[in-house]
């Protein structure tokens, strides 16, 4: 019989680059003339917000945003290294990367062999190509894929009522998108080495809001919406009950920062619902994740919690497991709040 680990973590850009810089994306939002006045005037911020920024911009806020999280990082990884999977398994979003106009599924499995990535590369997010690494932007190094299992996966799902894409080359990305390579940059913080197989599994978690998220408009006609999270949870059982009954031990990643300021239309782009996410991780310490599955997308659309559908993929196949939470940082600054949680065997 199969076994399961589980970990929830983040794939949020900050930590790839300097503290100094992790508050990037709020200063762009202040400096763009379209942002409004009372949204630039920092009496209007709540009173968290404020202290957070303090006389320093955010920098010692953020040396602690990175010490709380990275600390988490290393207790997954050291779990996952225990623990020793056959592959790892990861549910990420897609943003207009590998997924385009011609293409969006709601979930897509990938079966590729080598799986190609850009590690250091910088974002458009970010005022700086640097990283908290120092290696060069341009290196580009092949992960290893899990195609056997991948194609496996998919027929068993198919065959479980989830009509899941599968692909086993790149749509349009010539690297695997920032979702699934920040994952393992970030379990990998260390540098000490990566070479388990993974398979990512894509969600498509910006579903209605893709082209607004991606070119800042709004179009005259909306894509399809994201899978709803009831079937996200359903999608997350499914594959954990196949797995158990398989052969593979098998790590499963659900990774996504939660809500995001920029998403977040009722605080203006400035900040993220912290509120409504604190109430998430009271759900992860009692252990009481059920509810998810019962989550509207409007309510996630609302807090600005798209990218929460990759962690309702997680919920839904650790059901009934215990949860050992390892890290949880807040912030009005960084662009959204992160947690790594571990789901032990």
């Amino acid at each position: 019989m199969g076994e399961i680990l589980g970990i929830g973590c983040t794939h949020g850009p900050q930590l790839q680059f300097p503290d100094e810089n992790m508050a990037d994306i709020l200063r762009k939002h202040l400096q763009n003339e379209k942002t409004p006045p009372e949204h630039r005037d920092m009496a209007t911020w709540p009173a968290g917000m404020r202290k957070e920024w303090g006389d320093d911009e955010g920098l010692s806020a953020a040396r602690e945003h990175r010490r709380v999280l990275v600390e988490g990082f290393r207790k997954a990884r050291k779990a996952l290294d225990d623990f020793k999977p056959d592959f790892v398994l990861i549910w990420g979003d897609d943003q207009y990367e590998n997924f385009k106009e011609d293409l969006v599924p709601p979930f897509a499995i990938y079966g590729l062999p080598e799986i190609p990535i850009q590690p250091y590369k910088a974002s458009n997010m970010m005022l700086t190509r640097e990283n908290v690494w120092h290696q060069p932007e341009d290196v580009r190094i092949n992960l290893r894929g899990c195609p056997e299992a991948a194609s496996w996966l998919g027929g068993e799902l198919i065959e479980h009522g989830f009509d899941v894409a599968c692909s086993f080359k790149f749509h349009h990305a010539a690297t695997a998108n920032h979702a699934f390579v920040r994952t393992v940059m970030f379990l990998d913080y260390d540098q000490q080495g990566w070479d388990y197989p993974i398979i990512p599994v894509h969600v498509n978690c910006y579903g209605s809001d893709l082209w607004r998220n991606v070119r800042g408009e709004k179009p005259a006609y909306p894509p399809p919406p994201s899978p709803a999270p009831w079937r996200c949870y359903d999608l997350g059982r499914c594959i954990a009950n196949i797995l158990e009954g398989s052969r593979y031990r098998a790590a499963v990643v659900g990774s996504s920062s939660w809500s995001h300021a920029f998403l977040t239309a009722k605080h203006g782009g400035m900040y993220p619902d912290v509120a409504t996410d604190r109430r998430r991780y009271e759900d992860i310490c009692r252990g009481d994740l059920r509810p998810w599955r019962d989550l509207s997308l409007q309510e996630l659309y609302d807090a600005g919690e798209h990218e929460m559908l990759n962690w309702i993929c997680l919920a839904g196949a650790m059901e009934g497991r215990r949860v050992e939470p390892l890290a949880y940082s807040e912030t009005y600054l960084f662009n959204s709040d992160k947690a790594v949680v571990l789901f032990p065997v």
